[in-house]
């Protein structure tokens, strides 16, 4: 990994596909996952851009597909979810990669005393990954990311950590936010585009990895290091850009 240039990124052309992270990219990251709010205008500018690029516009977060559902609605959106474990297609038709449960049981039963004596973290069951949130308590990340990837390796290769911001997850060995960018590549309306991926954690950089062997345009929002190529500063210069690939159109989803 290396620290990215100060180096904003072209100006969007709306023949190219689009890979949008959500929390900290389209929507400023709030305490708790529950806590975002999202707007009018979002909901607007992403039917815009989906319409106008022929469908070849997809969502690709941490979050789960019925979080995403409940948070944005739009049934006709491509997205995947819990870092494209789960993935709903430009068709709608869902694709599953399933998970070991007993294995995730286990580390959630484990997890079990370290919640109780600390009443600041929060653990959110996914269905295919647990993710534990220190968004409350973030003197503890240290420890907390020693204590998962101790329960991780207990799973005997089966599931692995995955670091967000204040957050730590166990998920499924193998499947990331890349092999998702890279599962819509191969198929209509995504396929022979040039990709876009947008994002701003350290669980973007498997997508923003991918789209680069692609020679596609990888930005990351905010500082922190990144093999993103350009970057942009915060959720308003996002949807900015965005903005600018619609040229006047109109239209939702």
């Amino acid at each position: 990994m290396r620290i990215a240039r100060i180096r904003l990124p072209p100006a969007p052309r709306i023949e190219w596909s689009f890979f949008l992270d959500v929390d900290g990219t389209l929507l400023d990251i709030a305490d708790t996952p529950d806590a975002v709010r999202v707007d009018r205008a979002l909901l607007e500018l992403i039917g815009k851009l989906h319409l106008a690029s022929g469908g070849a516009t997809a969502l690709v977060s941490g979050r789960s597909l019925a979080d995403l559902a409940g948070l944005l609605g739009m049934p006709r959106l491509p997205m995947a979810g819990q870092h494209g474990l789960e993935r709903r297609d430009a068709s709608g038709m869902l694709w599953i990669h399933a998970a070991p449960p007993a294995a995730k049981f286990a580390i959630k039963a484990a997890l079990a005393p370290t919640l109780a004596r600390y009443p600041g973290l929060l653990l959110e069951d996914k269905g295919l990954t647990l993710a534990l949130h220190y968004r409350l308590a973030p003197q503890l990340a240290a420890y907390l990311h020693r204590l998962m990837k101790g329960l991780a390796r207990e799973t005997d290769g089966a599931l692995e950590t995955q670091a967000g911001k204040r957050v730590v997850e166990v998920k499924p060995v193998g499947v990331d936010k890349g092999t998702a960018v890279a599962e819509y590549m191969a198929e209509s309306p995504f396929e022979g585009r040039r990709p876009v991926f947008i994002g701003d954690d350290l669980n973007d950089e498997h997508a923003f990895a991918e789209v680069n062997r692609l020679s596609g345009i990888t930005i990351k929002v905010g500082k922190g290091a990144s093999c993103a190529r350009f970057r942009l500063p915060d959720v308003t210069a996002v949807r900015g850009w965005l903005g600018k690939a619609l040229g006047g159109r109109e239209g939702t989803i």
